[in-house]
C-alpha cells in the first residue's frame, strides 16, 4: 500500500458493546488507490481519515462487516415510503471540502446521543473542529461527500470512499429537526443507486452488530453479505 505506516495493537473498552473489552489492530495510511482500498474493505477494515482499524476480538466476533449487493438491491415497501417522503430532496456529489455549516450539522447530529454514550460506530463524538477535519476531510484514499438539500438548505452529508468495486459509507450526519424523514435510510438507498449507475458491485455499511440497536437497520438492506471472520469469506 502507498505510504503505509507501522501496524499497532490496542486493548480498550469496546466502542460498540458496553461492558466488554476489545482488541484493535490499526495503522495509518495515505494515498491508497482504488485497488488498495478494495483490499482494505474486503478484509473488514474500517477507517476515519488516515486512521484504519480492525476489531480482532477472538472471544467475541460480533462486529460483522456487511455490504449490499448493488445489482440485486430490493426496493421494499418500506423503502418506497422513505423515497416518497424525501422526494423533495436534491442531492449533490462533491469532492471532500470542509465548510463550517457541515461541522454545525455534525454537532447537531451528535446531540442525539446520550453524553455518557458518545462512541457510536467507532466514532468518538467530540466537538473539536480539527479532530472533525482529520476524521472526515483527510483524503487517505479516493473519497467524496454527498450533500442532501431541502430547497437551498443543506440538511445532511454523507462521507464516502470509492474503490474499484464499491462505495464505502464512512459516516452520515443530518440535522436533527429532520429526524422523522428517515434520512439515514434514504441516503443508503440513493447511494446504492449511485453505485449501480457507475458500475460498482458493493455498498459497504461498516460493521453490523445484532446486539446494538443502532445498527439493526443495516441488515434491512438486502440482499447483503456478511464477512465471516474465521474464514475471511463473505457469505
Amino acid at each position: 500500500m502507498t505510504s503505509l505506516s507501522d501496524i499497532y495493537l490496542d486493548s480498550s473498552d469496546c466502542n460498540y458493546i458496553k461492558g466488554i473489552s476489545t482488541n484493535m489492530t490499526y495503522f495509518f495510511a495515505t494515498d491508497l488507490d482504488e485497488e488498495e482500498l478494495d483490499y482494505v474493505l474486503e478484509n473488514g477494515i474500517r477507517k476515519f481519515g488516515n486512521f484504519f482499524f480492525i476489531n480482532n476480538c477472538s472471544n467475541c466476533l460480533r462486529c460483522i462487516p456487511i455490504r449490499v449487493l448493488v445489482d440485486h438491491f430490493i426496493i421494499t415497501k418500506e423503502w418506497k415510503r422513505v423515497i416518497k417522503k424525501n422526494s423533495d430532496i436534491k442531492i449533490k456529489i462533491k469532492e471532500l471540502c470542509f465548510r463550517e455549516e457541515i461541522f454545525d450539522i455534525y454537532k447537531d447530529h451528535k446531540s442525539r446521543f446520550d453524553k455518557n454514550d458518545e462512541i457510536i460506530d467507532g466514532n468518538n463524538y467530540n466537538e473539536d473542529i480539527e479532530n472533525f477535519k482529520e476524521s472526515f476531510f483527510f483524503k487517505s484514499c479516493p473519497s467524496l461527500q454527498v450533500e442532501y438539500y431541502l430547497g437551498e438548505e443543506l440538511i445532511a452529508v454523507d462521507f464516502l470512499d470509492k474503490s474499484n468495486n464499491g462505495l464505502n459509507s464512512v459516516y452520515f450526519i443530518f440535522k436533527t429537526k429532520y429526524s422523522k424523514r428517515g434520512l439515514g435510510n434514504y441516503s443508503v438507498i440513493k447511494e446504492i443507486e449511485y453505485a449501480k449507475s457507475i458500475g460498482l458491485k458493493y455498498y459497504y455499511l461498516g460493521y453490523y452488530i445484532k446486539e446494538n440497536p443502532r445498527m439493526e437497520y443495516k441488515d434491512k438492506f438486502k440482499p447483503n453479505e456478511k464477512m465471516d471472520w474465521s474464514s475471511g469469506l463473505w457469505k
